[in-house]
């Protein structure tokens, strides 16, 4: 049972900027907007990674990997349906979610954002250099920080907030 209202009313125009984005207004959303700045930020945010280095399908097996990291079920969820109506298989889907990639390039993606979640940022030097090596960029890595950052916010709103799961449930 949901914690926080899954808002519908929308005097700020803020779920509608929802389903501009995404083409719908997930429950985590329409929780989230009880928090009008929150919900602003957040969407902000992701508006504005969509335009950086990261490609879609690597931004979202970011997202799936930080919400496997972090427990949360409802993003797990969602990543794993978004992911596979991008194409990725089942294989894809759960090497992803162990910071796995058949693509070197990938694949170090992963690792190094498990090991942003892991540490906090804290991220060694050998692992840092092994990123490198593998071609992740110094724009990459800022990006995947604050892909960290955006997909840790909601996966602790989820927490919190506890919407009802409006995906195909995949347990974290």
């Amino acid at each position: 049972m949901p914690r926080l209202p899954q808002l519908t009313e929308d005097p700020d125009g803020l779920l509608e900027e929802t389903r501009r984005q995404l083409g719908r207004v997930p429950n985590l959303y329409a929780a989230l907007a009880n928090g009008p700045a929150a919900l602003r930020g957040y969407l902000a945010m992701r508006d504005a990674l969509t335009r950086g280095v990261l490609r879609a399908r690597l931004r979202e097996q970011i997202a799936l990997l930080v919400a496997q990291e972090n427990r949360c079920t409802y993003c797990v969820s969602a990543h794993t349906m978004r992911g596979g109506m991008m194409g990725m298989s089942r294989e894809e889907l759960e090497r992803t979610r162990d910071a796995r990639d058949a693509d070197p390039h990938a694949d170090a993606v992963l690792r190094i954002t498990r090991e942003v979640v892991r540490t906090g940022g804290r991220v060694g030097d050998e692992d840092l250099a092994q990123a490198r090596k593998a071609g992740v960029t110094d724009a990459e890595l800022a990006e995947i920080v604050a892909h960290v950052a955006l997909n840790t916010l909601s996966n602790h709103f989820n927490h919190l907030a506890r919407p009802d799961l409006d995906f195909p449930e995949v347990t974290a």
